[in-house]
């Protein structure tokens, strides 16, 4: 087993999204700038997390990423399978020869440590990373509440369309309008 950069890093990308998700979506610009990790990686591993149904998209304004479950029903293996492309023999490599010699040696011996090492990031959940980090006293910045003196402002209200005597109402019409008659 063989768990790349991609995992680690979207591990990461999962912790911080958990960690800031409480008020609404957050956006994928955003980890980014935290994680320093490009946005087009980002966009890649999110689209498999959303596929494995880890996270939930929302479009538009305000939109961006969040949890599709409760943080404590996310294991780390579950962010890392859904990135992976894991493959449970790393024997592919070998001439099948030597890969039957490996296997036949010490087979039982790497099938058990990758199912140790499955057995443990599935017992490690999002949440426990996440309280981990609060604990070493990273910092959650809040979103500010919208002033509550712009939320009394009143809309601006539409002029409304006055008929006017002798102006055309479009670019049509004012083609029709003998060029003396424009100025």
């Amino acid at each position: 087993m063989r768990i790349t950069t991609r995992g680690q890093l979207a591990v990461s990308a999962m912790t911080d999204l958990a960690l800031r998700q409480k008020a609404r979506p957050v956006a994928l610009s955003t980890i980014s700038t935290r994680q320093g990790t490009s946005l087009s990686y980002l966009e890649q591993l999110f689209s498999g997390l959303r596929r494995a149904g880890l996270v939930d998209s929302t479009r538009g304004p305000g939109g961006g990423y969040t949890l599709a479950r409760s943080p404590e029903q996310i294991s780390v293996a579950d962010i890392i399978l859904a990135v992976e492309s894991l493959k449970a023999d790393d024997l592919q490599s070998l001439e099948s020869g030597q890969a039957a010699r490996v296997r036949s040696m010490t087979g039982e011996l790497w099938t058990s440590f990758n199912a140790r090492v499955m057995e443990y990031l599935q017992s490690v959940t999002l949440q426990s990373l996440v309280e981990q980090q609060l604990s070493k006293g990273v910092a959650v910045e809040e979103i500010p509440a919208a002033p509550a003196a712009a939320s009394k402002k009143l809309p601006a209200k539409p002029r409304p369309l006055m008929a006017r005597v002798g102006v055309p109402n479009s670019v049509f019409a004012l083609g029709a309008v003998p060029l003396l008659q424009r100025r």
